[in-house]
């Protein structure tokens, strides 16, 4: 049922007042007592009708929290899809189909010593293609918040090229910042990530770079960066044979870099100490060990040059893709850090808008005690790289690339790759 209005209801109250007035006048005595009483409830009457006709008042807005003002947040879904086509020769013998080096260049699995390739091996792939995912938040304090995670589909088992080449996604970066503090899963706070050159090869020059992703903790204060990162030693057994990965480290690698801003780019410097452990049966061991990488990155108006060096004792998977162990065992079980040094240079050329090439070489050298090593291990290697890129619209990128590396054993034993890469690739 429709409820009455203010209004209805005022001028039904004063109707029945006026009739109930009516009868009283039949009554002289109680007249007056009935008209003050009928004046009374007219002005009630009028109250409750002014009240009802009146706006409401706008509700009084919510405060935001003392911790919420000024927060903000953002999300962002990137990456990029990539295609490889690599036809790769070989002169020491073939590699294994799939195996990690038909992916990009692993300078540690060019074949020495076999039966030249009959002709170029073509791989096609697209397990380059990664995906990621990050957030920025801003809170209500001022203080910053943010996370990172990255896959691709790299040296992940699953997957064949004879039906599906469903490869499965391989974890690259998951991290997340607070402030100047970094903790998770990135790019070793020694290597300089910035001077890698230009390359289709997923790496480049992989002898001559430092190479590392591990869990870390990081903290930034201006040019100045410091972690304790994941150890792991990389061991030759004495007088050679199979790489032991001993997984018994108990101190972190520590790193400390320092980064020089240049009016035309920049100069990095860092420094790594670490403490190599072996422990199987009777033995158990360490030694220390250390490197110094110096790296940059200059423009010569749209050209650019990007550069790296380094030098240590025990470097061993930092240096290289690990082409050398960081330690060799004597034959009392004590280990002995293995001596390395090398680099790369890169210079990138602008023909116009659309088209670049870079020009690339890179070397590593291993300084082997061959009467604890063997000779077997590699003393050095080498690569040269020279590509043409085509960009014919923002974000695609296509372009073919010639890479001939050749790897030398201490045996003065060689062998060689050459491989030509043809890709397209577009970043989202």
């Amino acid at each position: 049922m429709k409820r009455p209005t203010a209004r209805k209801l005022a001028i039904g109250a004063a109707f029945s007042v006026l009739c109930l007035a009516g009868n009283a006048e039949a009554k002289d005595p109680d007249v007056v007592a009935l008209e003050a009483r009928v004046a009374e409830l007219e002005a009630m009457l009028r109250q409750l009708v002014d009240q009802q006709s009146k706006p409401a008042a706008p509700p009084v807005a919510a405060q935001p929290h003392a911790e919420t003002a000024g927060a903000s947040s953002s999300y962002k879904f990137g990456g990029y899809v990539k295609l490889d086509g690599m036809f790769s020769d070989y002169s020491g013998g073939d590699l294994t189909p799939g195996s990690a080096g038909t992916q990009f260049y692993i300078p540690g699995t060019i074949p020495v010593g076999g039966t030249p390739s009959e002709g170029p091996d073509l791989d096609v792939q697209g397990r380059e293609t990664r995906i990621n995912f990050r957030s920025d938040h801003v809170l209500g304090n001022g203080d910053r918040l943010g996370t990172y995670l990255e896959m691709d589909f790299f040296l992940s088992p699953g997957g064949d090229e004879r039906v599906s080449n469903s490869f499965n996604p391989r974890l690259r970066h998951a991290f997340f910042k607070y402030n100047n503090w970094l903790f998770g899963q990135t790019w070793s706070t020694f290597q300089d990530v910035g001077a890698l050159a230009e390359n289709l090869d997923f790496i480049g020059p992989s002898e001559g770079t430092t190479f590392v992703r591990q869990a870390q903790v990081r903290y930034t204060n201006g040019p100045w960066e410091f972690a304790a990162e994941n150890p792991e030693s990389t061991i030759t057994p004495f007088a050679g044979g199979s790489r032991i990965v001993a997984d018994d480290g108990s101190v972190p690698d520590l790193v400390a870099r320092y980064t020089a801003k240049l009016d035309n780019g920049y100069i990095k410097a860092a420094a790594l100490v670490r403490q190599l452990n072996y422990k199987s049966g009777s033995v158990d061991d360490s030694e220390m060990a250390y490197g110094l990488s110096v790296s940059g990155k200059h423009k010569f108006g749209e050209d650019d040059l990007r550069w790296m060096a380094t030098v240590g004792s025990g470097t061993g998977r930092y240096l290289g893709l690990n082409t050398s162990n960081a330690a060799v065992l004597d034959s009392n079980g004590s280990l002995n850090a293995i001596e390395q040094w090398g680099g790369f240079v890169s210079y990138r050329h602008f023909w116009d808008a659309k088209w670049r090439s870079n020009f690339t070489f890179s070397y590593l050298n291993n300084d082997n005690d061959i009467a604890l090593t063997g000779t077997g291990v590699t003393k050095d290697v080498y690569s040269i790289h020279a590509n043409l890129l085509f960009q014919p619209v923002e974000k695609m990128t296509v372009g073919g690339e010639i890479l001939f590396a050749e790897r030398t054993l201490e045996t003065n034993a060689s062998g060689d790759m050459t491989r030509l890469l043809l890709s397209a690739k577009y970043a989202f």
